[in-house]
């Protein structure tokens, strides 16, 4: 019986391999990315037809899907990487003061008429805008960079007046769909895609363990 071999790819320090758990990294990934997009798309519509009430069930998949996108997102910077985690902790724990503040059924009430609740969760869609980021710097998706600068225009443009709520909520509303579109496209992609260059990875770690001279 034949076992088929990773297959080996020539990196910029050398040759490396894709393998199994590389693989399932990946699917993890594209499934996280794609709950978190329904999760989005779901609430901004409930919002939109029955009110703002119910959408808090929402943030739960919402809030899970990024951060484990997060957590199997391939990026050669460890800093940057760290640092979405980081916003995605963040504003995790600023949904959470919100919910304490205003209860279930009060968090989009609170978030419309208060702009202070947009800077507390704020750091959850930086992160959010961040891996669309990388999806554009990697792939070049034009969608990517839709999801890339409509949450921060929209966000900013609210907390900063220039932006009525319908033209946030419409702004809003493109960024959940070409997020979804983002999503759909990345699965007939190859697994090698977004892991990127292994042997970078191998070398920034080794660097990073270096002793200093």
């Amino acid at each position: 019986m034949s076992v088929t071999a990773d297959p080996v790819f020539e990196g910029v320090y050398g040759p490396y391999s894709i393998t199994a758990t590389d693989r399932r990294e990946v699917l993890g990934y594209r499934l996280a990315l794609f709950t978190a997009a329904l999760a989005q798309a779901a609430l901004l519509l409930q919002w939109q037809q029955l009110g703002g009430t119910w959408i808090w069930p929402w943030l739960l998949p919402l809030a899970a899907g990024v951060g484990l996108a997060l957590r199997w997102i391939h990026i050669y910077l460890r800093p940057l990487h760290r640092a979405l985690q980081l916003f995605w902790l963040l504003g995790c724990i600023g949904f959470g003061g919100l919910l304490i503040s205003a209860g279930p059924q009060g968090m989009a009430t609170a978030l419309t008429n208060n702009g202070r609740w947009i800077w507390a969760v704020g750091p959850f869609f930086a992160a959010l805008a961040g891996i669309g980021f990388k999806e554009f710097f990697c792939f070049r998706r034009p969608e990517a960079i839709g999801v890339t600068l409509l949450l921060p225009i929209a966000l900013l443009g609210r907390l900063s007046g220039l932006l009525s709520t319908e033209v946030t909520a419409t702004l809003l509303a493109i960024e959940a769909a070409l997020l979804l579109v983002l999503t759909l496209r990345k699965f007939p992609m190859d697994a090698a895609a977004d892991v990127g260059d292994k042997s970078v990875f191998a070398y920034l770690e080794a660097q990073r363990h270096s002793p200093n001279l």
